[in-house]
């Protein structure tokens, strides 16, 4: 396994150039594994990622960051890795920022939008709750995608904002689900809630959880403020002890024609001009920028 840096130190996983300069970080360069992993992979490419990540990544580091949202369902292998390196901090609850629940059925492995079930059943981890989202994807008309697995275990919550959950109830699982009016109320629970249970805690960023008035992505978006989210990461200092960020907007043409064909059922927008890409890209740097220093004053 590879030595140790700052605990403060970021760590970019350069998958597709899409994570700007970051202070002191240390950039791995990971392109040749893009298309790979990107959208979604087979468990043989995590477990390659994993035992990679194991010789390459520093037992002890800053916020990581990915890239594109294409690439959330990596925290899965970044939260075993810490969980191999860092015992001291279990069990560990995990907080995920995000405008979906990614937790739906994919039966190819795992993808972007599966991994929190990984994660969840994890026995390492106490718990998962997944905050932000106002995707339909919790609704009834996609409900028999959710993986209720680490829902009925207790494991896992999801926290929306004006979403109709209400098939939830029917299912035994009223108590999974978090329905807020507003993300000022969601913000105000999550905070009081993290500020009154304290423990190890790994928080995963995905700006798809933001407005597009605060950065935009090319997925779509959530409600949430910058102020909400850093009052988030504020509540968490001296439990914070791993972190990561994606959700950065990158262009990329796959090679194979099945996660064409996959992407394009998801709703993402591939097809960005040029310019607009660059002032998409300006705005998620300076947010990278001021994420990781609020990240960095809650690590414990």
């Amino acid at each position: 396994m590879a030595g140790s840096l700052g605990v403060n130190t970021p760590v970019v996983l350069d998958l597709d150039g899409a994570v700007g300069a970051l202070p002191g970080a240390q950039r791995l360069a990971l392109q040749d594994r893009q298309e790979a992993l990107r959208f979604g992979c087979g468990l043989g490419a995590i477990q390659s990622l994993k035992d990679w990540l194991d010789l390459h990544l520093p037992a002890q580091h800053g916020t990581v960051f990915m890239g594109s949202g294409d690439f959330h369902h990596l925290s899965w292998p970044l939260i075993a890795h810490h969980v191999r390196a860092r015992a001291s901090d279990l069990p560990l609850r995990v907080v995920v920022l995000d405008n979906h629940p990614d937790n739906m059925r994919f039966p190819f492995g795992v993808h972007c939008g599966s991994w929190v079930r990984r994660v969840a059943l994890m026995p390492e981890v106490r718990e998962v709750i997944v905050a932000g989202i106002c995707s339909g994807d919790i609704g009834w008309r996609h409900a028999w995608e959710n993986q209720l697995a680490p829902l009925l275990a207790g494991k896992l919550s999801y926290w929306s904002v004006g979403v109709d959950t209400g098939w939830a109830r029917w299912l035994g699982l009223a108590r999974a689900f978090r329905n807020f009016a507003d993300a000022q109320s969601l913000t105000d629970a999550l905070v009081a809630l993290l500020q009154r249970e304290r423990q190890a805690t790994y928080l995963s960023i995905d700006k798809d959880v933001f407005a597009p008035e605060v950065v935009r992505t090319n997925w779509d978006q959530g409600g949430l403020l910058e102020a909400q989210a850093m009052a988030v990461i504020d509540a968490l200092r001296g439990q914070l002890v791993g972190s990561d960020v994606t959700g950065e907007v990158s262009a990329y043409r796959y090679h194979t024609a099945w996660k064409r064909w996959l992407s394009a059922q998801d709703g993402q927008d591939t097809a960005i001009d040029p310019a607009q890409l660059a002032l998409w890209q300006d705005g998620q740097h300076a947010l990278n920028l001021r994420l990781l220093r609020r990240l960095d004053s809650a690590h414990s």
